[in-house]
């Protein structure tokens, strides 16, 4: 009776990757390689013909292994961008989204920013919701602390905290410049205004207030590790 797992492991010694996964990858490839050989011998062929074609499926070990682990780099890359990026992105999204919607169904009234010439009303440039903002803290510290325990770099971690004021920028964006063309009643002028206003209402204000949260996070993450780092010294 062979011993497939050691068969494989002597021939995938130079397989880089950490002992539980290669532990892993070699358990699926013996595996395999044993349900085939079985399948041979059910078929009438000998133990020596049954384990030579078996053999033969893999032409070249090395390349096998090089292969194996591109594979498993780009899986793992895959793995780690979803848990410390989109997952805490995500979390971020819906968390801020839905304070919101329920903050514009059951108030309190927002804080309005009106653009005025002389006495005269031009236009209702922004909405502020000032309990959104002050509750922004407090999701972008989530979102960056996430983002840290699943491994996340700085980069990550506060480009997971301001990730929701993101649909917002690309709306102001796209979305006024359009209706600065169709409404031709607003002039240039007051629609780079207004696009300037909501830009600081619903993009920089938010982003700030999320990333007051998350460099708080990032700040008494750093000064945790700090003893353990001294005493390793």
């Amino acid at each position: 009776m062979r011993d497939w797992d050691e068969l494989v492991r002597r021939q995938l010694l130079d397989l880089g990757l950490e002992t539980d996964e290669r532990n892993e990858v070699i358990s699926e490839i013996a595996a395999h390689l044993e349900e085939n050989y079985e399948e041979l011998r059910r078929q009438g062929m000998t133990e020596e013909e049954a384990a030579r074609h078996t053999l033969s499926q893999v032409e070249d070990w090395q390349k096998l292994s090089r292969l194996i682990q591109v594979a498993r780099k780009k899986e793992n890359g895959m793995t780690n961008r979803v848990r410390q990026f989109w997952l805490p992105s995500l979390l971020t999204f819906f968390l801020s989204m839905g304070l919101l919607m329920l903050i514009q169904l059951f108030g309190p009234k927002p804080w309005s920013v009106v653009i005025k010439n002389g006495w005269s009303l031009i236009a209702n440039a922004a909405m502020i919701y000032l309990p959104w903002l002050f509750s922004l803290p407090l999701i972008g510290a989530m979102g960056a602390y996430l983002s840290n325990r699943a491994g996340g770099s700085k980069r990550a971690m506060f480009s997971s905290t301001v990730f929701p004021v993101v649909p917002y920028l690309a709306l102001f964006l796209l979305a006024l410049p359009v209706t600065a063309v169709v409404d031709a009643r607003l002039g240039p002028h007051i629609m780079l205004l207004a696009l300037f206003v909501n830009i600081l209402a619903w993009v920089v204000a938010p982003a700030a207030a999320l990333l007051t949260g998350g460099v708080l996070v990032q700040h008494l993450l750093s000064r945790r590790l700090e003893p353990g780092r001294i005493a390793g010294s």
